[in-house]
């Protein structure tokens, strides 16, 4: 479990709040169904998951922290391996029942029957996206930041303008990958975050945009890493994480019920409490 002393400037930063975490079902419908499912019909017993009387999630390999604790998905730490078993839970399932599988980023968005009922892997919602899979409700509102090393030029970058000339990097198909190739075209692209911060490591690329969460992690496994800052929002709505489950797939709604009472309860602010506390300071780049 994370040290908490530095819980609120974390929260503050990331946006985080106990009334905006999550909304109440009746206030924030399921990124994947317009109705909420009856009671009866989210049980273990109902329930239509790839195998009878188990739930079935996905997720990349590697899985990195905070999200995932020691590449290992299946021992509940990090903060999405505790909302799969707290949705579970939600769901009348035991952590016994339980299973994980490894999907690739891009495969588990991609049409097509998975291998998995339910998918956590930071994943933004996103209309296009939306046209292949479904999402549940979100649970997580997120901004991306840029890292860089002491010796880079992108160190000293105080705004936007600064980071303009240098070399970006991020991971492929993902929402901090956008981001970058908005200030920079010729982003570097990785397969992983392995991959990146070696390159940053080695000179390959100047900085590295990621999710803020994921930032403060790389940051603290960098050699002299450091947080250049967060970039600002755009004129998009608001970034958000959510499950991903099949297109059209029977479980959405009942997976969103699960996400928003999560919210309602309180459960899914102190999961972020736990997980997503970060050291350091990251301000916005205007």
């Amino acid at each position: 479990m994370r040290n908490l002393s530095s819980l609120m400037s974390m929260l503050a930063l990331v946006g985080l709040a106990a009334a905006t975490a999550c909304a109440p079902a009746d206030e924030q419908p399921s990124a994947g169904s317009s109705s909420s499912p009856a009671a009866q019909q989210c049980t273990k017993d109902s329930l239509a998951t790839l195998a009878k009387g188990t739930i079935t999630f996905g997720t990349d390999q590697p899985a990195y922290p905070p999200w995932f604790v020691d590449d290992d998905p299946a021992n509940g730490k990090g903060f999405e391996s505790a909302v799969a078993y707290a949705v579970a839970g939600k769901l009348g399932y035991s952590p016994q029942d339980v299973k994980w599988v490894r999907v690739p980023f891009n495969a588990a968005i991609a049409p097509g029957p998975k291998t998995f009922d339910a998918n956590l892997n930071e994943f933004s919602i996103t209309d296009e996206r939306k046209q292949a899979v479904d999402f549940s409700s979100p649970y997580f509102n997120v901004t991306q930041a840029v890292v860089a090393v002491k010796s880079s030029p992108a160190a000293g970058v105080k705004d936007l303008a600064g980071l303009k000339g240098l070399k970006l990097g991020a991971q492929v198909g993902t929402t901090s990958y956008t981001a970058a190739q908005a200030i920079d075209p010729g982003v570097a692209v990785f397969d992983n975050n392995d991959d990146a911060k070696a390159a940053l490591s080695n000179g390959q690329i100047d900085a590295l945009v990621l999710d803020l969460p994921t930032a403060f992690e790389v940051q603290s496994e960098l050699t002299d890493g450091v947080i250049v800052g967060q970039l600002p929002p755009g004129k998009e709505k608001e970034e958000q994480f959510g499950i991903v489950l099949d297109k059209g797939s029977p479980l959405t709604a009942c997976v969103s019920k699960a996400v928003d009472d999560l919210g309602t309860d309180g459960e899914l602010f102190k999961l972020q409490k736990v997980w997503l506390t970060g050291a350091g300071n990251a301000p916005v780049l205007s």
